[in-house]
Order: C-alpha cells, then sequence, then structure tokens
C-alpha cells in the first residue's frame, strides 16, 4: 500500500552536513505520521524523529537540535536535514509511515548509508 525510498546518504566528515529525502509510491502521505530510524550492524533500530501529518514533530534526545523533519506532502516525501554530524550518527538510516488508524510505524524504506569520518 506505503512504498518508501530513501535516498541522499554518503560519506562526510564530522562536523558535516547531509539532507537525506524519503519518497513515496502507492499512496500519498497524507494523514499518515512519517518517522525517521536508523540502525546499526548487530543493533535494534532506533527512533530518530517523526512528523504527524500537522506538522507536529518530535526528537530523539541524540539528535535534537541537530537534525530538522519536514515533509511535503504536495511531493510525496519526507526529508532529514543532518547537521553536525558526529561519527557515532554513522548508521543505515530508514524512512516510515504508519499505517491507517494506527500510531505504528508499518511501512519501511530499504535504507540509505550515512557514514561519519572523524
Amino acid at each position: 500500500q506505503v512504498q518508501l525510498v530513501e535516498s541522499g546518504g554518503g560519506l562526510v566528515q564530522a562536523g558535516g552536513s547531509l539532507r537525506l529525502s524519503c519518497a513515496a509510491s502507492g499512496r500519498t502521505l497524507s494523514r499518515r505520521t512519517m518517522g525517521w530510524f536508523r540502525q546499526k550492524p548487530g543493533k535494534e533500530r532506533d527512533f530518530l524523529s517523526g512528523i504527524t501529518w500537522s506538522g507536529d514533530t518530535a526528537y530523539a534526545d541524540s539528535v535534537k537540535g541537530r537534525f530538522t523533519i519536514s515533509r511535503d506532502d504536495a511531493k510525496n516525501t519526507v526529508y532529514l536535514q543532518m547537521n553536525s554530524l558526529k561519527p557515532e550518527d554513522t548508521a543505515v538510516y530508514y524512512c516510515a509511515a504508519t499505517g491507517v488508524l494506527s500510531s505504528q510505524y508499518d511501512y519501511w524504506g530499504q535504507g540509505t548509508q550515512v557514514t561519519v569520518s572523524s
């Protein structure tokens, strides 16, 4: 019902910036909460940020003040602006969307690699 594709990852030096994009197909993002997560090898997937259809946002403490989530429903796209990147930000970053009538994230993208060098 919802397909998500992340892009914008890459290699960046500590202190640098990247802007991730999440393009949706199959369904529009309207009325859905969207989120960004990240996962390191052998670790659980961690919540980073979420944004509701009305624009309310939430951030994990680890990225608060450095990352900004936004959405453009006309383009079916969600963004994650990442500034002041740290080596510990290195991970695979995933976009996610909630299902209809649910606050759970049921739809996931394939992930995009972000590597931050010292």
